[in-house]
Order: C-alpha cells, then sequence, then structure tokens
C-alpha cells in the first residue's frame, strides 16, 4: 500500500508539472458500477490547442486527462486507481453553451485485482470512454461519462468494470 501512495504522489507531481505548464482544469465526478459501487474522481484536463475539420456545425479537439478514482466497495473490495488517457471531444457550434460528444482510450492501474464481484486479472487495465455533455462560456462543464476498465485479455480472469458518471470541470 506504501508503494502505491508513494507511486501515486510522484504520479500526481509529475502530471500536475506537465499540465500546469500548459492550461489545466480540474475536474470533479461521482458515479456508480453495475454491481452498485460509488466512484468518486478527481482529475487534471490539458486541452490540445488544436482543432481539426471546423465547419459552421461544430470542430473536432480533444484533451489528456489524468486521474485518481476510489471505487467504494464494501469493507474488503474497495480499490483505488490512477488512469491517463488522450480523449476526443467533438464540440457542436454554440453561443455561451456548446453540447459536445466524447471518446478515448487510455491506461489504469489498480491497487488491487478484485473489485465487489469483478476480479480484473490485474493491476493494468485499459480505459475506454464515451460522453456527452454541456461546454459553457468560462471553461466550466457538466456531463456523464461511461467508462470500461478490462484488460483485454492480458491476464485471466478479465471480468472488467464500467463506472457511469456525472462530472464537472472547472477552468483553472
Amino acid at each position: 500500500m506504501k508503494k502505491l501512495i508513494c507511486a501515486a504522489a510522484f504520479a500526481v507531481a509529475t502530471l500536475g508539472q506537465a499540465f500546469t505548464a500548459q492550461a489545466a482544469d480540474i475536474t470533479f465526478a461521482v458515479g456508480q458500477t453495475s454491481d452498485s459501487t460509488m466512484t468518486y474522481r478527481l482529475g487534471l484536463e490539458s486541452n490540445w490547442g488544436a482543432s481539426w475539420w471546423q465547419t459552421s456545425v461544430g470542430r473536432l479537439t480533444g484533451y489528456w486527462d489524468a486521474g485518481y478514482t476510489y471505487w467504494d466497495g464494501d469493507e474488503t473490495s474497495s480499490n483505488h486507481s490512477l488512469s491517463f488517457a488522450p480523449v476526443f471531444v467533438y464540440e457542436f457550434a454554440g453561443g455561451s453553451v456548446k453540447p459536445y460528444i466524447e471518446a478515448g482510450i487510455g491506461v489504469a492501474a489498480f491497487a488491487h485485482t478484485k473489485l465487489e464481484s469483478n476480479n480484473l486479472g490485474g493491476s493494468f487495465q485499459f480505459e475506454d470512454r464515451i460522453g456527452f455533455g454541456l461546454r459553457f462560456a468560462g471553461g466550466h462543464e457538466v456531463g456523464v461519462r461511461a467508462i470500461h476498465y478490462s484488460n483485454a485479455g492480458i491476464s485471466q480472469p478479465n471480468d472488467g468494470v464500467e463506472s457511469f458518471a456525472l462530472h464537472y470541470r472547472m477552468a483553472l
């Protein structure tokens, strides 16, 4: 456990330095798994600063996302995870409120390989996400995300786990 805490502190410090070199935003999310495990996530997002296929309908852009998630399982199966992912966002044109959809694939490391009735098969997991929401003038954002974690068959068993969450993004 001490190794995980040290690794988490190092990762947060390193990623924090990288993100603060650019404009970084902080995100908060609360969600639930299909086994009714509550999830609480704190993250940093850094926009790529580029956009593609900009039209009158919208534009494609993206951000880097680094996060810490606490999985509030029962007494024997709560868990912690660190994740990092590039995320593509299609932001629809609008005035002070812009709807968006997002998708990304990244990596995650879990402290334990069990979570409620799920056996993840290993600490290393892939993180697949899809979401949608609204971006407001001033950099605030609210949305809904579905995130799936799986080791893609690298080790067995590979039960995987999903988190369905509401999130809020605050510009720093």
